[in-house]
């Protein structure tokens, strides 16, 4: 019977991990309804227009290494830093808040901060 029990108790915690897992990888609402960045982010073209607007006059054009490709779900190189979102884009766009910004390849890069994947490429 103790067997049984320890499985059981092994099992749910594997489910509850699996679960957290799972909702850490798609943006969510946190404790008190604050949202989180997750690894894919689907602005629309209005959304898009205007977080290129408000981050490409901040953003300096930083040198990809050779052979990266800006993509969503891929990871930033070590060598492009991030910045937090200036309070204009949050306020225009509260979508990316919770994320991060860098710009290579004249393109925004809207980076999930926890695993430094890019969540959504905005070209102009």
């Amino acid at each position: 019977m103790k067997k049984s029990a320890s499985v059981a108790v092994a099992a749910a915690l594997l489910l509850s991990g699996v679960s957290a897992a799972s909702a850490a990888s798609h943006m969510s609402k946190g404790a008190g309804g604050a949202t989180t960045a997750g690894d894919t982010l689907a602005l629309s073209a209005t959304q898009q227009k205007q977080v290129w607007k408000d981050l490409s006059r901040h953003a300096a054009n930083q040198t990809a290494p050779s052979g990266f490709n800006a993509a969503v779900g891929v990871a930033i190189p070590s060598g492009i830093s991030l910045y937090p979102l200036p309070r204009q884009a949050a306020r225009d766009v509260p979508a990316v808040k919770p994320y991060r910004y860098a710009m290579t390849q004249d393109k925004v890069l809207i980076v999930n901060p926890s695993d430094k994947k890019i969540a959504d490429v905005v070209a102009k």
